[in-house]
């Protein structure tokens, strides 16, 4: 079976990990984790270059050696220098570290002092109060590493959409193959473009349902059959995702996807306003009595019942249904309303493609315009710019901007909030620029009030334009910083500044309640991919989904203006 890129990319990530653990050169460690998300995020399939004999060292941020190794893994399923550090270190790093406050110097000593190498091992250490009593550890820290555990243990059976993506979009492509398919699509909340994913449904109408279940059954990359009937089959993909599939009758084919979409509170309440006109909806049709009124497609089931069709990302705890029968439902963004990223790391910093790379890619996507926004002189780790840097790289826009033709490069930074409010670099050369981005990368446990004053601090300053990732989670991994979000708002709001929906899938921050709270008080959004590849900007369709979620048009978003309807709503001074 071929090995996919996100499977090459887990292998990276778990090298990092181990040499982390073993106190290797960080700049080693980041080149791992930076090929992991290179080769995630190619849209190319590895296993297809390898057999073709490219040259796998010309991709972004992978070198000679790496392209050894990506050519071991694809050939040999293993590489050679992972196989004697898991002998060496067994520890499930990966979900261990996600536990605030353990890193890699406490991580090893609990293995060297207790054994752990599994978080079930560590949440019973943790119980019988073993760890209070090690060197670097406390009593407080046990607690906040079992309180830490019950969280993890509660996500762990949802995936991040991208990772969704991944496997069910080849699957049905693969279904689709079979010429008695004639409808199909993914439902449930990877419709829905849910944050994370617990499960994927996909349905279909088809000819002859044994010819589609056989071919779903035997799927290259199906673990285990977990049943296999006639309408319905369920399967455990290699990756640990279930995948269900269902047969549905065509004249039943819209409400089966209603139903299988969800939610489940939007689904109660459409049984509740059929029941008011003493009809009945299920997965089946739309019934009066026994008499079937609709059924075929979504949108004539909503007809009926005295509504405008509802699009999925909007169906949740039943506000829509009330806006829907109001005539107030949103007209949602679409991907095409976007007219150009604003948040774009190059090789400059941390990003593995050179600023004409990444122009030429924005270009490509139909873009007016892309901000260049490195990073700020405090992340030492990424070669954050010192104003000195950042003057000279203005200077190189500028040029750029001067031989390039219906395209403008925007002079941009993303600079570190520090803890005080106050910014990383001087106001004398933030002036120079068209657009600061602010963010918070360090010093994610402070208080609620501190950490709400420290951004509002922040936001005083008059160059102060976009926050990003304003919340700083990262799904799966690492819980939300405090803060209060609605001062937060209002601040933003007042100050004419802006909140980012960063559409890394890692981040989609902010979520989508945040996102209906900022339209609800007056904020107005950029919706950027923080690209640190020309193939990040791909990720722009998460954060158009997350906004969607939150119920934004087109007008609640600053990147939907052409350039210099932009610069006027940005312009602060």
């Amino acid at each position: 079976m071929p090995v996919k890129n996100i499977e090459i990319a887990n292998v990276f990530n778990k090298l990092a990990d181990l040499l982390e653990l073993e106190g290797e050169n960080p700049f080693r460690i980041r080149a791992y984790r930076n090929a992991a998300i290179s080769v995630e995020s190619l849209p190319q399939d590895i296993t297809e270059l390898v057999k073709n004999g490219e040259d796998l060292s010309e991709l972004p941020g992978i070198g000679k050696e790496l392209a050894i190794k990506i050519e071991d893994i694809v050939n040999n399923k293993e590489i050679k220098l992972l196989k004697e550090l898991e002998e060496k270190i067994p520890i499930d790093y990966s979900t261990i570290s996600r536990i605030q406050g353990l890193g890699a110097r406490r991580i090893k000593r609990l293995y060297d002092e207790l054994g752990i190498t599994n978080i079930d091992e560590l949440a019973k250490a943790a119980e019988e109060h073993k760890i209070r009593n090690l060197q670097g550890f406390n009593e407080k820290l046990e607690e906040q590493i079992s309180d830490e555990i019950k969280k993890i243990k509660e996500r762990y059976n949802r995936i991040k959409i991208s990772t969704a993506e991944k496997y069910a979009l080849p699957l049905v492509d693969y279904l689709k193959e079979d010429p008695c398919v004639q409808n199909i699509e993914i439902a449930g909340s990877f419709r829905r473009k849910q944050e994370t994913i617990g499960d994927i449904d996909i349905l279909v109408t088809c000819e002859a349902s044994s010819s589609v279940m056989d071919r779903f059954v035997n799927y290259e990359d199906v673990e285990r059959v977990l049943s296999k009937g006639p309408t319905r089959s369920s399967v455990i993909l290699n990756s640990g995702i279930q995948v269900d599939l269902r047969v549905v009758p065509e004249k039943s084919y819209g409400a089966a996807l209603h139903y299988f979409t969800g939610s489940k509170a939007h689904n109660i309440n459409m049984r509740k306003l059929a029941k008011q006109k003493n009809w009945k909806v299920n997965e089946y049709g739309l019934f009066d009595g026994d008499k079937f009124i609709a059924g075929k497609t979504e949108k004539e089931i909503y007809k009926k019942l005295g509504l405008p069709y509802i699009e999925p990302e909007l169906r949740g705890n039943g506000e829509e249904l009330e806006a829907a029968a109001k005539g107030e439902l949103p007209k949602l963004i679409k991907l095409s309303d976007i007219k150009g990223d604003l948040h774009v790391h190059t090789t400059l910093t941390d990003g593995r493609n050179s600023l004409e790379e990444m122009v030429e890619a924005a270009q490509k996507l139909g873009y007016e315009y892309m901000a260049s926004t490195e990073h700020s002189q405090r992340l030492a780790m990424a070669k954050g710019l010192n104003a000195v840097d950042l003057a000279q790289h203005i200077k190189r826009i500028d040029k750029m901007n001067s031989k390039l033709q219906k395209f403008t490069v925007l002079k941009g930074i993303e600079v570190d909030i520090m803890e005080d409010g106050s910014l990383d670099l001087p106001d004398s050369i933030l002036k120079e620029l068209d657009l600061v981005i602010c963010a918070i990368h360090y010093k994610f446990n402070l208080s609620e009030e501190k950490q709400t004053e420290r951004i509002l601090r922040a936001m005083d300053n008059p160059y102060f334009n976009i926050l990003a990732h304003p919340t700083g989670r990262l799904i799966n991994e690492r819980d939300a910083y405090p803060v209060d979000m609605e001062r937060v708002m209002k601040k933003a709001k007042e100050n004419n500044c802006f909140l980012e929906i960063n559409s890394q899938p890692a981040r989609l921050d902010l979520n989508d309640y945040y996102i209906k709270m900022g339209r609800e008080t007056g904020v107005r959004f950029a919706i950027s991919t923080d690209a640190h590849s020309v193939a990040d900007f791909n990720y722009i369709r998460f954060g158009v989904a997350q906004a969607r979620r939150g119920w934004l048009e087109a007008k609640d978003v600053i990147n939907t203006r052409h350039l210099e309807a932009l610069k006027r709503l940005i312009k602060r001074r």
